[in-house]
């Protein structure tokens, strides 16, 4: 008998490049409320994206880790992953 291969979860990705300003954040933090522990979200940009992580880790502290995958100059790649599965609300619970 073998082993079934292994089933790998479709990482979700946002090339923000392509994307009017004005859409890009709600798309982002839509997808990222979307994801359950483990799942992650690749983002692509023509910019330094720190702005966003700021916004994330004061939005919903602890709930997500931040990963560079690429560091300019022309394009930078994260990696969010969802870490928490608790309440994403302002209402402080977990």
């Amino acid at each position: 008998m073998t082993d079934a291969p292994a089933t790998q979860t479709a990482i979700a990705h946002i090339d923000v490049r392509i994307l009017p300003p004005v859409e890009r954040h709600p798309r982002i933090f839509g997808t990222l409320n979307s994801l359950t522990p483990g799942q992650s979200l690749h983002i692509t940009s023509d910019h330094e994206p720190r702005p966003l992580q700021y916004q994330l880790d004061t939005a919903l502290p602890g709930k997500f880790s931040w990963e560079y995958l690429e560091q300019g100059p022309d394009v930078w790649r994260v990696e969010i992953t969802r870490l928490d599965a608790g309440c994403d609300c302002c209402c402080g619970s977990h």
